[in-house]
């Protein structure tokens, strides 16, 4: 079984082309590691239920710009995928449902 390596030195992602973004990276990766324990975890607890991204943020509760890409982390880990289900958001729209992996 992998382990999350909540140390990982690696800065958070962002988007190259903006400046926002970049400071957006910076200012939250501090706490990136801890945060992408908490959305594993949440999502260790819904099990095969899984949860929206719009779930995790209203449930843990995550804003958006942090949840999401903490959960992209972890789907391009391993350690998260999206279970093939949807679920109607709050707008109306359909969404993917993601489940932990491990």
């Amino acid at each position: 079984m992998r382990t999350l390596d909540l140390f990982d030195d690696a800065p958070p992602p962002y988007q190259a082309h903006s400046d926002t973004s970049r400071e957006a990276a910076e200012r939250v990766a501090p706490l990136a590691h801890t945060m992408r324990g908490q959305v594993l975890a949440y999502l260790r607890r819904c099990g095969a239920d899984g949860a929206t991204d719009e779930e995790m943020q209203i449930r843990m509760p995550i804003p958006a710009n942090t949840q999401r890409p903490r959960r992209i982390e972890l789907v391009a880990e391993g350690f998260v995928k999206a279970s093939g289900k949807t679920r109607t958001t709050r707008s109306g729209d359909c969404a993917v449902v993601w489940v932990a992996l491990v």
